[in-house]
C-alpha cells in the first residue's frame, strides 16, 4: 500500500481511474454549466432538413434502381433472364403462341378436305356425313396437338436462349418506352413494351410439320406480341423516371449532405442522428409497402387478355433489386440508430457499454496472465483510441458506399465486422503500467 493509501491497481482499473480523473478535471475547468439556449427556428430547421433527407433517400433508392435497370444491360438480363423457366411466364407464352397458331389454321377447310378425299375414295355417303360433323373433335384434338408442341418448345433450352437474347435487345426497350421510341423487335405499342414471339411460332410450325401435320406448312409468318410492361401512365412515368435517371448519381450524396446538415444544426446532435436514421427507416418501410400496393394496382390495370400471373412474375423480377436496396438501406438506418443510442447516457446504453468493456477487459487480463504482452501495440491503441474508432467507421461507410448493389447481407456483415473491429480495439487498449517494484520504490521515496 502506498503513502496515499491506494492499493495496487490492475491495468484496467488504472485506465478507468485515469479516465475518470481527466473527466473531473475537464468538468471543473469548464465552470458551472450554462443553460442551453433553444431557438425554435433552429430546431424547426433541423427537423425539416431531416424530413427532406428521408424523402430524398426514398427517391435515391428508386433513382439508383432506375439507372441500374436502364443503363446496366447485364443487370437487366440477370433480372429477367430467370423468367424463362418461370411456370407462369411459360404458361402465358404457351397460351399466346397456341392462340396465334390456331388462328392461322382453318379447321373447316381441313374437314372439307377430309370429306372430299373420302368421297373420291368411294366412301358411303353416310360416312361422309359423319366426317362432316367432326369439326368439334378435330378442333379439340388440333388444339391439344398445338398446345403440347408449343409447351415442348417453351420448356426447351432453345426458348431460354431466345428469351435471354430478346431481353438483352429489350434492355433498351424500357428506356425507349420512357422516351417514346421503338424498333421492330421490342417496341412501345399502346403504352405497352412487347416482345415479338414470331420466332417461337416459326419453331412450332416446323415441329408440327415434322410430326406429320402437313397443314401447318401453310401457316404464314406470324408476329404475335408478349407484353413485358404495360401502363396507361407511361407518358407521366417516363417524365419522372427521366428526372430520376439524371439525378440518380447525385441524389444519394445530396440526401446524405442534407441529413448531415440537419444533424449539425440540432442542439442535441446524437438525438438528431437517431431521428434521422429512424426517419430513413420509416421512408424505406413506406416504400416497401408502396411497392406491394403498386403491384396490385398494376395488375388490376392490365389490358384485356394479358396474363396476370405472368405479369406478376415480371413485376416481381423487375423490382427484385429495388426491394433489396430498400431492405439494405433500412438495415443501415436501423444499425445507425441503435449505434447512436448506445453511445448515449441512458441506463441501458451505459450498462451495455460497461458490460462489453468489462467482458473484453476480463478476456484481456486472462490473456495477459497467460503470457500475452501488448507492449507498444497497447500503448499505441490507448493513445489513438478515438482515431482508430473513427477509422473503423469510415472504412465501413466507404465499403457500403462503394459497393455496387449492397444487399441486406452485405449490410449485416459490415455491421458485424465493424463490431468485431471495435472489440479488437478495446482488447488491445492496454496503457503501460509501471512494474510493481518500481511503484513501491517510488512510494517509499
Amino acid at each position: 500500500m502506498s503513502d496515499s493509501g491506494d492499493e495496487e491497481l490492475s491495468a484496467r482499473e488504472r485506465s478507468e481511474l485515469d479516465e475518470l480523473r481527466s473527466r473531473v478535471n475537464a468538468l471543473e475547468s469548464a465552470g458551472p454549466p450554462r443553460a442551453a439556449r433553444h431557438h425554435a427556428f433552429r430546431s424547426l430547421g433541423s427537423v425539416l432538413l431531416i424530413l427532406l433527407a428521408a424523402l430524398l433517400s426514398l427517391l435515391s433508392v428508386v433513382a439508383v434502381w432506375a439507372n441500374s435497370i436502364v443503363q446496366d444491360t447485364d443487370r437487366y438480363v440477370d433480372t429477367v433472364g430467370p423468367l424463362a423457366s418461370d411456370p407462369d411466364v411459360q404458361e402465358g407464352v404457351t397460351n399466346r403462341v397456341t392462340a396465334a397458331v390456331l388462328a392461322q389454321i382453318d379447321v373447316d377447310a381441313l374437314v372439307k378436305e377430309l370429306t372430299d378425299a373420302a368421297a373420291q375414295q368411294g366412301v358411303p355417303p353416310r360416312v361422309t356425313d359423319l366426317l362432316g360433323d367432326l369439326d368439334g373433335p378435330i378442333e379439340s384434338g388440333l388444339k391439344q396437338l398445338v398446345s403440347s408442341t408449343v409447351e415442348r418448345v417453351v420448356t426447351s433450352s432453345a426458348f431460354e436462349t431466345f428469351w435471354v437474347n430478346a431481353n438483352r435487345r429489350a434492355h433498351s426497350a424500357l428506356d425507349k418506352a420512357l422516351t417514346g421510341q421503338s424498333d421492330s423487335t421490342v417496341k412501345l405499342e399502346d403504352n405497352q413494351v412487347v416482345i415479338d414471339l414470331g420466332p417461337i411460332v416459326a419453331n412450332v410450325k416446323d415441329r408440327l410439320v415434322d410430326t406429320g401435320f402437313s397443314a401447318a406448312a401453310k401457316i404464314p409468318a406470324v408476329h404475335t406480341d408478349f407484353v413485358v410492361f404495360a401502363s396507361e401512365d407511361v407518358g407521366e412515368i417516363k417524365t419522372y423516371v427521366r428526372v430520376l435517371e439524371i439525378l440518380g448519381g447525385w441524389l444519394p450524396v445530396i440526401a446524405l449532405l442534407i441529413a448531415a446538415a440537419g444533424v449539425y444544426v440540432a442542439f442535441n446532435r446524437r438525438h438528431a442522428l437517431i431521428g434521422a436514421a429512424l426517419a430513413v427507416f420509416v421512408a424505406m418501410l413506406v416504400l416497401g409497402i408502396g411497392l406491394t400496393v403498386a403491384r396490385d394496382v398494376y395488375l388490376d390495370r392490365l389490358p384485356p387478355g394479358a396474363s396476370q400471373a405472368a405479369a406478376g412474375s415480371v413485376y416481381d423480377a423487375l423490382v427484385k433489386f429495388l426491394r433489396a436496396g430498400v431492405r439494405a438501406l433500412a438495415a443501415v438506418a436501423l444499425f445507425t440508430a441503435v449505434g447512436a443510442f448506445l453511445t448515449g447516457p441512458s441506463r441501458v446504453a451505459v450498462l451495455t457499454r460497461t458490460g462489453c468493456r468489462r467482458g473484453i477487459g476480463g478476456l484481456r487480463e486472462v490473456a495477459t496472465s497467460a503470457g500475452l504482452r501488448l507492449g507498444a501495440v497497447g500503448r499505441f491503441v490507448h493513445r489513438f483510441k478515438r482515431w482508430i474508432g473513427a477509422a473503423i467507421l469510415v472504412i465501413a461507410a466507404v465499403v457500403l458506399f462503394t459497393w455496387s448493389y449492397p444487399t441486406t447481407a452485405v449490410v449485416v456483415w459490415t455491421a458485424v465486422i465493424t463490431l468485431v473491429g471495435f472489440a479488437i480495439r478495446e482488447f488491445l487498449d492496454a496503457p503501460s503500467v509501471p512494474p510493481a517494484g518500481s511503484e513501491t520504490e517510488a512510494a517509499a521515496h
